[in-house]
Order: C-alpha cells, then sequence, then structure tokens
C-alpha cells in the first residue's frame, strides 16, 4: 500500500527513517510495527483500570496490614 502523509515532523521522520535503517528494516516494515505497538499501547491503557486490581493474599501475618499503616499515616486519630 502506498501512502501520503502530510504534517509529519521532518526531524522526528529523519530519526525515524535513520533508526529503521540501523535495525536493517524498510521504513515501511517500521512503520507499521511503530503504528501496531501504538494501537496495543492505546487498547491496554484503555483497559486499566483501579477496580480491575484483584485482591490476593499477602501471606500469614498480614492480615491487619492495612490497620497498621492507617495506625502509622494517621497516628492513632
Amino acid at each position: 500500500m502506498n501512502v501520503i502523509i502530510r504534517d509529519l515532523d521532518e526531524a522526528v521522520y529523519k530519526k525515524f527513517k535513520a533508526k529503521a535503517m540501523e535495525e536493517d528494516m524498510k521504513l515501511g516494515e517500521a512503520l507499521t510495527e511503530a503504528m501496531n505497538m501504538w494501537i496495543n499501547q492505546r487498547i491496554i491503557k484503555r483497559r486499566t483500570s483501579l477496580r480491575d486490581i484483584k485482591p490476593f493474599n499477602w501471606g500469614v501475618g498480614t492480615e491487619k496490614v492495612s490497620v497498621d499503616i492507617d495506625k502509622m499515616l494517621y497516628r492513632d486519630k
């Protein structure tokens, strides 16, 4: 596929092209890889939420760690 890209930052393009050459890649291959990485990164960021974090067991003797931390932070207030 041939594409014309407008409003591309020249300095960024030159660095990208140099890096592609350094990696012995064709510019199209490098751009395709970069676009896939960007897309996948965006999908992961959107899916991440505090609600997605599941509780887990810290082990024996840690049952009241949150209470101990509260005592340290708030000085038994």
